[in-house]
């Protein structure tokens, strides 16, 4: 249901994106190899770059708005279990839920200025049930002007809100769009008349709101006098310009439906329970209690400190496809398969490190710094064979059975394949295209993601109808894992700065060398010219010591660096794109918001050009003194 006609896209959409670099004849020939054939298959042909999207400029949030998203989740969490303690049934009076914003705030130990805006959340986990239950098509989502770039904004006001021109400069157009494309009806206004005379058609069941909190205060009567169910995405300002949203929580809610029989399931807590299936106790129940000095090893090395996404892959889809919202199912023969994902990762960790011949690995010494080289290439080997023996062990259908070890072994053959690139690489080093790096982030990063998730499918008996979009959006979001890492290395943890300070020797700082081709230095070199670019040139040839502290502002002059927040932000989004057609809501909601998730560290930092100037010419300083 739309509320207006749509308006149509612009037909060039990279001139209004900057930094989208058009895709040239030599960007699209072919020169690392051919396609082969199969799942999780070698295919080494360049990738193509996805389309351009919006990178929502932030900015920080006020003073009553938690200012990052772990922030925001963490409170969230603890707002479920509150609710659940309570006893809370929905509507609740608007005094009651101030009131009970600021009692959840004592007793979770959350500061009180945040009352306001835990309220608002906890009116959201009432409704939310309700909500989920109402077909898209019979839902309003209503949003603010202040969202777009006021400044460059095209778009016209009617009576009935903002006429969006989906220039692409604001986040309106894809959240309009998406919604749309879900059935909603969208108003890009903030009358509350206008919202009730939708309701009094008897059109609207349910309202998704994205608004500041004093603009959300003064629609709560509206709401609780249509006595209808609505959720509200607090903005992180409200200055009424330029504001920004947290647009993961906004694409959460927009797709909220019951029909997605995981969308109670807390992925935290999932990726909690999938952690502790590590620690060495619950190690030793799978695998077995060690009785050589190389299991002793090697189980330490799975209990070491690590983001485990990939076995947090496999439960996942496991669950969307298998045993739905019921976390507390969890089979032996899960957890087997897990295990094997993180012992095929962890053992390419070692290997890495030897080639790469780092020192630190999760602030720790990697390990063949403290065993040696010939041991822990052996632990290595001897996790890659747990983790076939793991699966072999599954108790499954012999099919199913011998499907769990191909798809690993295909994994493997591709992951090989990409390393050898990069090692290859190593021995006669050049500088690389930027589409080349993407293409080994691609062979190299990619295949673990993409076993990961088809081992949980082939355990669900889900293999066969899943392969082909496991593959797009394993490919997508393992290029964009990759660049995120990359920009990351730039910003060393404080174990890695310590190390590389202690480094005061000609021989250790001759290591401190490109090892390893990145998207960064990759794009800056492309960009480069005169003395600059031949000094990148030498990095490249291995010519010239590295290190990343020195080449950040080279990096962030050229342009290096905010193109690869492009290219992260647009390989999440094609990640996205290819769950449009899945047709099982569980599926397509529990791996939508997996991408949050894995991306959820990012820290925005900064103010609009505009408010900038505006706080420097007043002296003023934070989101709460602007204008």
């Amino acid at each position: 249901m739309s509320v207006r006609p749509a308006e149509a896209p612009p037909t060039n959409v990279e001139t209004l994106i900057p930094g989208t670099d058009p895709v040239s004849a030599e960007d699209q020939s072919t020169s690392m190899g051919t396609t082969a054939a199969g799942p999780v298959s070698a295919d080494r042909t360049p990738v193509t770059l996805p389309r351009p999207v919006l990178i929502q400029r932030m900015r920080p949030s006020q003073s009553n708005v938690p200012g990052t998203r772990a922030q925001r989740e963490e409170i969230l969490s603890r707002i479920r279990i509150y609710i659940q303690a309570g006893g809370l049934v929905p509507p609740l009076p608007q005094a009651e839920l101030r009131e009970q914003g600021v009692k959840f705030c004592i007793s979770a130990g959350v500061d009180e200025r945040f009352a306001h805006f835990c309220s608002i959340l906890l009116n959201n986990e009432l409704w939310k049930d309700t909500l989920a239950a109402v077909p898209y098509d019979r839902r309003l989502l209503l949003m603010p002007k202040c969202l777009r770039i006021e400044a460059q904004c095209p778009a016209p006001f009617d009576e009935i809100g903002l006429l969006c021109k989906k220039c692409g400069l604001c986040t309106i157009q894809e959240l309009q769009e998406e919604a749309e494309q879900l059935g909603y009806a969208v108003l890009v206004a903030e009358g509350s008349p206008l919202v009730m005379a939708l309701i009094e058609t008897g059109r609207i069941e349910a309202i998704v709101g994205v608004s500041c909190l004093n603009v959300l205060e003064r629609m709560y009567p509206y709401m609780e006098a249509a006595a209808i169910p609505g959720m509200a995405v607090p903005l992180l300002q409200d200055d009424c310009i330029d504001t920004t949203v947290d647009t993961e929580w906004v694409w959460d809610m927009i797709h909220l439906t019951s029909q997605d029989s995981t969308y109670r399931l807390d992925l935290s807590a999932l990726r909690d329970e999938v952690d502790s299936w590590f620690h060495k106790e619950n190690l030793a129940s799978v695998l077995g209690r060690p009785d050589s000095r190389t299991e002793e090893i090697a189980h330490d090395w799975l209990a070491r400190a690590g983001k485990r996404w990939r076995p947090f892959l496999t439960v996942a889809l496991y669950h969307a496809l298998g045993s739905g919202s019921d976390a507390g199912s969890v089979s032996d023969d899960l957890k087997r398969v897990a295990l094997s994902v993180e012992c095929f990762h962890k053992a390419s960790l070692i290997h890495d490190d030897i080639a790469d011949d780092d020192d630190l690995r999760y602030g720790l010494e990697t390990l063949h710094k403290t065993e040696g080289v010939g041991v822990a290439l052996n632990v290595g080997d001897f996790l890659i064979g747990e983790g076939y023996r793991l699966l072999s062990e599954c108790g499954v259908l012999a099919e199913h059975k011998s499907e769990l070890v191909l798809v690993a072994a295909r994994g493997h053959r591709t992951l090989s394949l990409g390393q050898g690139d990069e090692l290859t690489w190593g021995q006669a080093p050049a500088p690389l295209r930027s589409r080349d790096v993407l293409t080994i982030f691609k062979n190299k990063t990619a295949p673990a993601f993409e076993v990961a998730l088809r081992l949980g499918a082939v355990l669900a008996g889900c293999h066969e109808s899943m392969g082909d979009l496991i593959a797009r959006y394993s490919e997508a979001l393992g290029i964009a894992y990759q660049i995120h890492d990359d920009l990351r290395e730039l910003a060393p943890s404080p174990e890695r700065r310590e190390a590389d300070e202690s480094r005061d020797t000609d021989e250790s700082r001759a290591r401190e060398t490109l090892f390893f081709p990145t998207i960064p230095m990759a794009i800056a070199h492309e960009r480069a010219s005169g003395a600059t670019k031949v000094s990148l040139a030498r990095v490249w040839c291995r010519q010239e010591v590295y290190r990343a502290a020195d080449w950040l502002q080279t990096l962030e002059d050229s342009g290096a660096l905010s193109r690869c927040r492009e290219l992260e932000e647009a390989y999440k989004e094609e990640a996205i794109r290819s769950l449009r057609e899945v047709s099982d809501p569980t599926v397509k909601g529990l791996l939508r918001r997996v991408i949050g998730k894995i991306f959820n560290d990012l820290k925005f930092e900064g103010y609009c050009g505009e408010f900038e100037a505006r706080n420097a010419a007043s002296g003023a300083s934070g989101p709460d003194s602007a204008g």
